[in-house]
């Protein structure tokens, strides 16, 4: 089953079930992919992870500016927006395994300063598609590249 049709079924569910928050979150993605559609034709679980990685990093954002601006409220409604969207990415890797990619990538790109952080990001992310969050991978390959 694609995650496509998984979002279908389990937005039949979720308003059978009268569950607000995962009725108005699957429609919201609902609504993004179906603009990806029409612009970019049918859609494969590539597009669709890609899809649902963008809408969680906004949603990670709007709770960090939701906090420091000491809106408990609105952050918490985004951490529940967050938790539907990650059930339909692939399981976000360890930190441990995270560590062990970038040391991968920086051994195969030949980097040794952050000069070569752009090179070592373009090798590392389409092996990390919906896996982990771009920031994190970013902060990583910079301590590693700033330690080394």
């Amino acid at each position: 089953m694609s995650i496509l049709e998984r979002i279908d079924g389990d937005l039949k569910v979720a308003m059978k079930s009268s569950d607000k928050v995962r009725v108005s979150t699957l429609r919201m993605v609902k609504a993004s992919l179906k603009n990806l559609e029409i612009e970019k034709g049918e859609l494969s679980d590539d597009d669709v992870i890609g899809v649902l990685s963008t809408l969680a990093k906004q949603r990670r954002e709007s709770i960090a500016e939701f906090d420091k601006g000491g809106r408990r409220d609105l952050a918490d409604q985004e951490r529940g927006e967050l938790a539907v969207i990650l059930s339909y990415l692939p399981e976000q890797l360890s930190e441990e395994e995270l560590a062990d990619l970038v040391r991968e990538a920086v051994r195969e790109t030949g980097a040794t300063s952050l000069k070569d952080m752009g090179r070592v990001m373009q090798s590392l992310m389409p092996r990390l598609k919906g896996r982990a969050d771009g920031r994190l991978v970013s902060q990583k390959v910079k301590e590693l590249l700033s330690a080394g």
